[in-house]
């Protein structure tokens, strides 16, 4: 297919497959690529622009493909090199791009590099990965922490040092001081843009560099409330202030696009984890020179109101600047935004639909994670069904990410949902979601119908996909903003209440009426005054006149 010269990813949406479970087509309970390429034809007529495939390269599987023991393979759980191929293919054909998840920071314990590192001190690899000597008592280099918990340090008998691991064990960290290792990271890169993927996202993109020297974080004297963490885990009680985010990160970022450069049309989205997230996006993804987008965790927590969202947005604008963001509502390792945003299942159809509408109002490029737009839950599993490692060690204080993994659900009346014919799926087909499927959610007055229309209609707002954003006064209740393109001036106000009120626009803009076509309905504009309805939203057009700078 022959895609416009523009840049679609700014504003294009994404939506995130975790092949695991989005489609078996084999019958082992697994979903895989063969599975995703059946199912392509859902996605386009939802509307999107872009897939994005969590890892399927080949691995042991420890942390379910975030641990890569071949960057250029398929695992063959996920088919080969020509399924995927052939889902390329297709998803060119229907319109849509592919994004892969690349995991740069560390790899298995078991590809070939680490094997050969680990061997000696002395070998062409020895430096590939992150090593250091013991402290004269014999404990880790420093204080760094992983994230799935203990210390980010792993005793190794072979080299009698320590290797850095910043998730599990069987993950150490590479060496991106070496230039060695930064260029076979891009040849992989390489790889898989000859074989014509349109971009990447990059695990923990910011994890790439540490402190030469080692030095020991500072404490924090407790927990954070930050969001990407939960609460019983002592990984936020540090500032990493030298564990990641490290300034060296910039000039391998550059050298990313660079080679991205050469491949008209790609893109790159950046996953952000850090102590002041906003201030990476703007090194990650201003300039232009480095990364295309770049996703933090600010939508990702517990429910928020108009005040927050609009102090959000506020600094997101006032930070970042010229860069640009992935908004993600949910993904692989958080809990499903439908039971972490739950307003009561009085309001929840309301505002599931809120939510999605304000995704898609806000400047930068939406991701959509598979299941959100049949308004799934989070799932609710037995001890003895959990297989995320993360969720097995933190247990029973945190249950960890299966609970939003679970395998997407096609048919509500056939076995296994639709996604797999296996007599037992990897993880189980939540009952919960069968009410849900796909199959059920045909008629009008569905969320999936709603989603469809949604994106449908935004498509022919170019103020919601390219126009800047001006913030109107913070309001305990209404987060309201403008998007804006020369010419056309777009007010979008979104009800975060269970009560309906009346929203008057501020002095000077003067709405000509409600935007034509929008599926949201409800609100009602009064001369300069808004009806909204409970968790209502309304999108309203702006008189030539109103005021650019707000």
């Amino acid at each position: 297919m022959n895609f416009p010269l523009q840049p679609w990813w700014r504003g294009g949406v994404i939506y995130q497959i975790y092949p695991r479970s989005f489609q078996d087509s084999n019958g082992d309970g697994i979903g895989d690529l063969a599975g995703i390429t059946r199912r392509l034809p859902y996605l386009a007529g939802l509307g999107v622009d872009a897939v994005w495939l969590s890892p399927f390269f080949r691995s042991p599987m420890k942390d379910f493909g975030y641990d890569i023991s071949d960057y250029c393979d398929v695992d063959p759980i996920f088919g080969s090199l020509a399924d995927f191929d052939a889902l390329v293919a297709e998803a060119h054909r229907l319109g849509l791009r592919v994004l892969i998840d690349q995991v740069l920071s560390h790899s298995s314990d078991q590809h070939p590099w680490f094997a050969e590192s680990r061997s000696d001190r002395h070998n062409p690899k020895a430096d590939w990965y992150v090593w250091a000597d013991p402290q004269p008592d014999g404990t880790p280099p420093n204080n760094w922490l992983s994230i799935f918990g203990g210390s980010a340090w792993q005793w190794d008998t072979r080299r009698c040092q320590y290797y850095l691991h910043n998730f599990l064990t069987s993950q150490p960290d590479l060496n991106f001081h070496l230039p060695a290792v930064q260029d076979a990271a891009l040849d992989t890169l390489r790889f898989w843009l000859d074989r014509g993927v349109d971009g990447f996202r990059l695990d923990v993109v910011n994890f790439f560099f540490h402190d030469a020297q080692l030095r020991s974080n500072p404490g924090r004297g407790g927990a954070t409330d930050d969001p990407a963490l939960n609460p019983v885990n002592p990984y936020g009680w540090q500032y990493h202030r030298y564990d990641k985010s490290q300034p060296e990160n910039l000039g391998f970022l550059q050298r990313l696009r660079r080679l991205l450069d050469e491949y008209p049309g790609t893109t790159s989205v950046g996953e952000i984890g850090d102590d002041q997230t906003l201030e990476r996006i703007a090194e990650y993804t201003g300039g232009g020179d480095k990364l295309h987008m770049a996703y933090g965790f600010d939508l990702l927590g517990a429910p928020h109101d108009a005040p927050y969202l609009h102090g959000v947005i506020e600094r997101f604008g006032r930070v970042v600047r010229d860069g640009w963001a992935c908004w993600s509502l949910s993904n692989h390792d958080v809990t499903r935004v439908a039971t972490r945003w739950s307003q009561g299942a009085e309001h929840d159809a309301a505002w599931l639909r809120l939510a999605f509408a304000l995704q898609l109002s806000l400047r930068g490029s939406p991701c959509i994670y598979q299941g959100d737009e049949l308004g799934l839950p989070e799932a609710r599993l037995a001890y003895e069904d959990l297989q995320d490692p993360y969720g097995i060690t933190m247990w029973p204080e945190y249950v960890g990410r299966d609970g939003c993994r679970t395998p997407m659900v096609w048919e509500a009346d056939a076995p296994g949902a639709g996604f797999s014919s296996a007599p037992a799926t990897w993880l189980p087909v939540s009952p919960q979601h069968l009410p849900l499927a796909v199959s059920a959610q045909q008629h009008a007055d569905s969320l999936l119908a709603f989603y469809r229309a949604m994106l449908s209609w935004r498509r022919t707002q170019d103020c919601l996909q390219q126009g800047e954003l001006h913030l109107l006064p913070v309001h305990p209740q209404v987060l309201a903003f403008v998007r804006s393109l020369p010419g056309r001036d777009l007010l979008c106000a979104f009800n975060l209440g269970a009560a309906a009120l009346d929203y008057a626009l501020p002095q000077g803009l003067q709405a000509r009426a409600l935007a034509h076509g929008c599926p949201l309905s409800g609100a009602v504009l009064r001369g300069a005054v808004l009806e909204l309805p409970a968790f209502g939203a309304a999108y309203v057009e702006l008189g030539a006149d109103s005021p650019t700078a707000l």
